[in-house]
């Protein structure tokens, strides 16, 4: 595992938005991480954005201990598509403990904002939407998600309607095609994620 540090800084929490649908098409993944230089997870490594921005990266092997720990989150998820964007939220609480000795972010404060943008151990929304679409991605490659596809993040706030930008994961509902924010900016070290439909979150000031 190694933290590899880029040059760029990316300032305000602004993400790509639009309609495809699956992590497995090849859209979700670029706008995801291309644009960051990223690498796409898998169920084996995933790399932890942190430091505002994907500014830093940290590369997290995942052991066969961690898939089975993912496994036994998801199986709380079998009955439902409420039940498993519940058992996807407190797999993320656990996911956040699990990678943040070696990226660093033990203790993370939620919403960090501008005063943060230099920590190195603190998370950006770009970061943790990045991050969480990451967590997600995995859990599909696992065939762990049996209610949700993993859609690409979207934003809101663009500062031209008066409200600052800030980005998200987000999951499809494969019954009705109803999108979900699962939002891991807006909580601190170790919490479960907040999720809630897209559309009540987009509509958040």
């Amino acid at each position: 595992m190694h933290l590899k540090v880029m040059l760029y800084v990316v300032i305000g929490c602004v993400a790509s938005a639009s309609l495809a649908s699956a992590a497995t098409r090849p859209s979700v993944v670029a706008t995801t991480f291309a644009e960051y230089s990223v690498t796409p997870p898998t169920p084996s490594t995933v790399f932890v954005c942190h430091g505002f921005g994907c500014k830093y990266r940290s590369e997290i092997d995942l052991t066969p201990a961690d898939r089975a720990k993912l496994a036994q989150f998801l199986v709380a998820g079998r009955a439902s598509a409420a039940a498993e964007r519940k058992a996807v939220a407190a797999a993320g609480a656990w996911f956040d403990k699990r990678v943040a000795p070696a990226a660093g972010t033990t203790n993370h404060v939620a919403r960090a904002g501008m005063r943060f943008m230099f920590d190195t151990h603190q998370f950006d929304c770009i970061d943790t939407s990045r991050n969480t679409t990451s967590l997600l991605m995995v859990l599909d490659q696992l065939n762990l998600l049996r209610h949700h596809d993993v859609d690409e993040p979207e934003a809101r706030g663009y500062m031209v309607d008066g409200r600052p930008p800030h980005a998200t994961a987000v999951l499809i509902e494969r019954a009705t095609g109803k999108k979900w924010s699962v939002d891991s900016w807006t909580v601190g070290y170790g919490r479960a994620l907040e999720v809630m439909p897209l559309d009540r979150w987009k509509a958040i000031d």
